[in-house]
């Protein structure tokens, strides 16, 4: 009888998994979002180039700015990232550092020039793009003490743990979302560039997570429990993108682009283990709670691009990209009988419309180029405080040598996270488990959030060849 209660309470561990590991709505959120990562030109000046082009990474942003190279070329780049994480649980404060280095953009570009008189298109651009839209990797652990102690002995009502003696979240995850873009564009009178492009893409995801209890009756009692999880999800997805840029005068550029949404194809993997130690009478019990594999669709929201720059001349130049997504329109769709009803009425009620603002300046001198931006993101969750927007700032440098160019870019950022411990659920299955009046576990929903700040810097090396 004692296996039975001990299965159920595990069961019951298990139902709160999610919490821990990625959701669908978290995954839905992670999956839309596209971070600011291609040549280092386009990151120093944090990703403002919709009005611009003749980036390689500008032509993702608007695929119109193909058309903009005045010649051949190709380009690669190098990432070298460091995060830092800050974790606050109940004034315990835990720091962790991740270094990764990367390719994180290659590709290159073709241009065709016209040589009739006759003809109004005067040139035609054809390119390809390889960058990571989002990198995965981070580590970072919590501790601290609640004083609450959601995991409780149901076998003995004398056995009541109501003291906490410490809580411990561990969390590691990595993998990437690549991306492959092919993009065709034109020129027009030197006055107007059309450009489409077809994006694929290629994403996988790993996510490793260790939860722990250790609580006491009071009397010498003592009761262990951790909960391993793995939820492993990759799959491809497509997008296209169509974008214009006009010469509004000599100085004066406009642009515009329109993102479909991506759409995604996705598979996952998941298991967890379950341990409950019992110091008191030194039972040891271990379970393997199951795999279970899953095929879903993901729908992300689509995006729409308004830029504006300004030239002074061959001196320099000042850019504005404005950026729309509305992530309420994010969409969960299965053909294994399972019809993501309340995920996306989650989606619908606690996301919104976000506008992301990113502004830029180049200046040469000679063969020197110096570059600065600005970038702010706003959290798509429509309860989110001020704080969990991102927001960042990104310099850079640049060399021309005869036949190509070096550019080196520093970024950023800043953002705050506050990801839930996930004991409520466990609280309601405790309490019909229990029956034990003496014992409350809805105090368990007072247990608070996890506080994350985390600091990302990156540094970018790009090559630039021309063909």
């Amino acid at each position: 009888m004692k296996k039975l209660f001990l299965a159920t309470m595990l069961f019951s561990i298990a139902y709160i998994s999610n919490a821990q590991t990625l959701g669908y709505n978290d995954i839905g959120v992670l999956f839309s979002k596209e971070t600011i990562n291609g040549t280092a030109r386009y990151n120093a000046m944090s990703g403002a180039f919709g009005a611009l082009g003749g980036d390689l990474s500008a032509i993702e942003t608007n695929p119109a700015g193909a058309a903009v190279f005045i010649n051949s070329e190709f380009a690669t780049s190098l990432n070298f990232n460091n995060t830092k994480t800050d974790v606050n649980f109940y004034g315990n404060n835990e720091f962790s550092e991740n270094d990764i280095t990367n390719l994180s953009q290659a590709g290159g570009v073709f241009v065709f020039n016209s040589y009739s008189k006759n003809s109004d298109w005067k040139k035609v651009a054809i390119g390809f793009n390889y960058s990571t839209v989002n990198d995965f990797e981070t580590q970072w652990f919590a501790k601290g003490t609640s004083g609450y102690a959601p995991l409780t002995d149901i076998f003995d009502p004398d056995v009541v743990y109501f003291n906490s003696e410490g809580q411990y979240f561990e969390n590691f995850s990595n993998g990437e979302n690549n991306k492959y873009t092919f993009t065709f564009a034109s020129e027009l009178k030197n006055k107007l560039y059309l450009g489409a492009s077809f994006s694929t893409y290629d994403i996988n995801n790993s996510q490793k997570n260790l939860l722990e209890e250790y609580n006491n009756d009071g009397s010498g009692n003592l009761l262990d429990a951790s909960l391993l999880q793995e939820l492993h999800t990759y799959g491809e997805g497509f997008s296209f993108n169509f974008g214009v840029i006009a010469k509004a005068t000599d100085n004066l550029r406009l642009g515009l682009a329109y993102q479909s949404p991506v759409w995604y194809n996705l598979s996952e993997d998941y298991l967890s283990y379950d341990l409950i130690t019992y110091m008191n009478d030194n039972i040891d019990e271990s379970y393997y709670s199951g795999f279970n594999a899953f095929d879903y669709q993901l729908k992300t929201p689509s995006k729409l691009t308004g830029s504006f720059a300004y030239v002074f001349n061959k001196q320099g130049l000042i850019s504005v990209d404005y950026i729309y997504k509305n992530y309420s329109n994010i969409k969960l769709e299965s053909e294994n009988n399972f019809d993501f009803i309340e995920e996306n009425k989650i989606f619908n009620q606690s996301l919104e419309a976000t506008g992301e603002l990113r502004m830029g300046t180049e200046w040469r001198f000679d063969r020197f180029s110096v570059r600065g931006g600005y970038h702010f993101e706003p959290s798509p969750y429509k309860n989110a405080l001020d704080s969990e927007n991102k927001e960042g700032f990104s310099l850079g440098a640049g060399y021309a040598f005869k036949g190509g160019k070096i550019d080196i870019s520093y970024q950023k950022d800043n953002s705050y996270y506050s990801p839930y411990f996930g004991y409520s659920n466990y609280s309601n299955v405790t309490d019909n488990l229990i029956g034990d009046p003496n014992y409350n576990a809805s105090t368990i929903d007072e247990i608070e959030n996890f506080n994350l700040n985390i600091d990302t810097s990156k540094l970018t090396i790009t090559l630039v060849l021309n063909i």
